[in-house]
């Protein structure tokens, strides 16, 4: 698939609690993977599941509280952790804090508090890992109206590894870089196009272009920018992607054919 939602796993000990957050977060538009009341099975849906942002309270049942299985959980993978519990005081405080965290909110916790959370872990985290790695963040565009062609607003498009994370309503959404076809630009605005949806957004291709690392990634037009791992065919003017011809521009032609191996 081209688009994925965000998937969260919930480890709470109180079955009403988790029921009710999982409940407002899949309205929302969310994923959630799993509930967890202790650390084993957090641990064991953490690792069958290709999870996003964990949601974390801090008493759970058994021996191994939540901020031992979010030390556990994090050795296996990075993720954003957002601890939701009634423990404030100074000692748990200090120990979630060599977790890293990224929100700390305390019960009872409205799930508007928990969107606000969840949505600047991700943008953080997602700015943290492009900076180990470039220095840079991807900031595109937000809030469309859910059709086949969605307009998206400013800064509401991160790149983390190999995904960008776009902005829709209260949530975020996956769309591998794998998965793109190509870009096609007009004025001030980009189509993305994937196999199954069009995402419109709000900037120059040459700023795009700038901001996400993907070397497959390739300008062929003033107006076009496709994934090389998506072209069927190619001529001299042409492209042939997903049965659609692109046009290649003349000055852009050196660099096209750059990208292979000619034997």
């Amino acid at each position: 698939m081209a688009a994925e939602k965000i998937n969260i796993l919930i480890v709470e000990d109180e079955a009403i609690v988790a029921l009710d957050l999982a409940q407002g977060l899949e309205k929302d538009g969310y994923e959630v993977a799993g509930i967890a009341d202790n650390s084993a099975e957090a641990q064991e849906l953490f690792s069958s599941h290709n999870i996003d942002i964990v949601l974390m309270d801090v008493h759970i049942i058994g021996d191994t509280d939540g901020i031992d299985t979010a030390a556990a959980l994090l050795k296996q993978k990075q993720v954003p952790l957002i601890y939701l519990t009634a423990f404030t005081d100074a000692a748990t405080l200090e120990r979630a804090k060599h977790t890293h965290p990224s929100a700390y909110l305390a019960k009872p916790y409205h799930l508007t508090n928990v969107r606000i959370a969840i949505e600047l872990a991700i943008s953080n985290f997602a700015v943290a890992r492009q900076q180990e790695s470039t220095g840079k963040v991807i900031p595109i565009e937000k809030n469309g109206p859910r059709n086949p062609t969605e307009t998206v607003d400013k800064e509401a498009i991160l790149q983390m590894n190999d995904c960008i994370f776009v902005k829709h309503n209260y949530a975020f959404v996956k769309i591998r870089l794998a998965d793109i076809l190509y870009f096609e630009a007009e004025n001030n605005y980009i189509q993305l196009v994937t196999e199954e949806k069009k995402l419109l957004l709000r900037l120059p291709l040459s700023q795009l272009l700038e901001k996400v690392h993907y070397k497959p990634l390739v300008r062929i037009h003033r107006s076009f920018a496709v994934n090389m791992n998506a072209i069927q065919s190619f001529t001299d003017q042409e492209v042939m992607v997903n049965k659609i011809q692109l046009p290649i521009g003349r000055s852009y032609k050196e660099d096209f054919l750059k990208n292979f191996d000619f034997r």
